[in-house]
């Protein structure tokens, strides 16, 4: 199943919320992720340009996609980016393929 790295940032309100009453957000986002179809499998607070990081398993981007847009409408993460990624097996079965197909490709010049 592909893998899908989310990262965000939490709103003003969301950060009152958690110091007002302080939750453990992996357990709060698992079911919502759940419900679209995929399956969270580790969610991280950070530290830098995002607040959280989340890696998923979903048949496809359309079935993670609902669960952000709940997400996102909740007023209470912003800055939402979602990343496919690649095992390191599925990287290298991709640079098998463009050794293949580099012979079809004419570079500009």
């Amino acid at each position: 199943m592909p893998t899908f790295i989310v990262t965000g940032n939490y709103t003003a309100k969301a950060i009152q919320g958690m110091i007002a009453n302080p939750s453990d957000r992996a357990a709060a986002v698992k079911p919502l992720v759940e419900a679209a179809g995929g399956q969270m499998l580790s969610y991280y607070a950070t530290t830098g340009e995002t607040d959280f990081l989340m890696i998923c398993e979903a048949a496809d981007g359309e079935d993670i996609l609902p669960a952000l847009m709940v997400a996102g409408a909740s007023g209470t993460v912003s800055n939402l980016k979602t990343v496919r990624a690649y095992s390191s097996a599925d990287f290298a079965t991709a640079q098998q393929k463009a050794g293949g197909i580099a012979a079809k490709f004419k570079p500009a010049g």
